[in-house]
């Protein structure tokens, strides 16, 4: 070919959003440190996004070329400390690199999901603000603010299915702990920088916040997990599997995926991107082991 070395193509339309490892837990530590809910992988996969993984314990300049080689990043739900543990340093990263980025005019999606939105509230607050909740293992209903009515989240979803979110209990909620509407509301930098959707109401009638966007940032949270609907097995959990479930599900996926294809970050080379793709690792299946049921382990 000319003798010419070929430069690796790069097709705009290939995006790859993040998933940030963490720790694993009980007899789990036994088979590896860290690991990714197959979960949150199929449910970004089926939008259309590519799935990298997001190690614990590199350094902040590898980070930063992270960062700058994908297009979004999901913070998944789990059990660490909000202030102390690893998995929130790496997401401390994230999300400082994403508020200066989207202020320079490089929009850069960030999803939290459960512990992941529990983790942006503390990011912003700076601090912890949780409060015990009676919400593991339920599914309830979302009852939206006036909010809602301008939220990207939800501004393309049928009138029928909002209907029928805030009339049926479909969203699966695994949490011990909460931002109560009270903490929200009371706290100058969350109200100011999130605007709260919903609210849903433990079954003490504890009311925390159950979604919520950024105002002026692509940053969005859930408490429910809305990927539970069509990829969460285990038949202890409550996950509704209905059709109005998993069209919920298809249309945060798609809407989320879609933010991830405003980015134009992207690998310097093939190479570096297969290496950091998930597909180059294969999932296990552990059953009721697990409440995921199926897993990717990191060492």
């Amino acid at each position: 070919m000319s003798g010419k070395t070929l430069q690796w193509l790069h097709f705009p339309e290939h995006r790859a959003c993040g998933i940030l490892a963490q720790h694993t837990v009980d007899e789990l530590t036994d088979v590896a440190k860290t690991y990714v809910a197959a979960s949150y992988v199929k449910y970004l996969e089926s939008a259309g996004s590519r799935v990298a993984v997001i190690r614990l314990y590199l350094s902040d300049c590898e980070y930063e070329k992270i960062f700058y080689s994908i297009n979004g990043i999901l913070l998944p739900g789990g059990a660490v400390d909000l202030e102390t543990s690893e998995f929130s340093r790496v997401a401390g990263i994230f999300y400082r690199l994403a508020l200066k980025a989207c202020d320079q005019g490089d929009y850069f999606p960030i999803w939290g999901t459960c512990m992941g939105q529990q983790l942006l509230t503390a990011l912003t607050a700076g601090e912890d603000l949780l409060t015990p909740t009676d919400s593991l293992n339920i599914a309830l209903t979302l009852q939206f603010t006036q909010e809602a009515k301008s939220s990207q989240m939800f501004k393309d979803f049928p009138p029928d299915l909002m209907r029928v979110l805030s009339d049926k209990p479909l969203t699966g909620n695994f949490h011990k702990f909460s931002v109560t509407e009270r903490a929200f509301e009371s706290n100058v930098k969350l109200r100011s920088f999130y605007r709260l959707i919903s609210t849903s109401s433990d079954r003490r009638g504890v009311t925390f916040v159950s979604t919520m966007e950024a105002f002026q940032y692509p940053f969005y949270g859930t408490q429910w997990h809305p990927e539970a609907n069509r990829f969460l097995w285990k038949e202890s959990l409550e996950a509704p599997h209905c059709v109005h479930g998993v069209r919920i599900s298809y249309l945060l996926a798609e809407f989320f995926v879609n933010e991830v294809r405003k980015n134009l970050h992207h690998f310097e080379t093939k190479e570096q991107e297969e290496s950091a793709l998930i597909d180059t690792h294969k999932p296990v299946f552990l059953g009721d082991k697990s409440s995921f049921r199926t897993l990717y382990f990191f060492d």
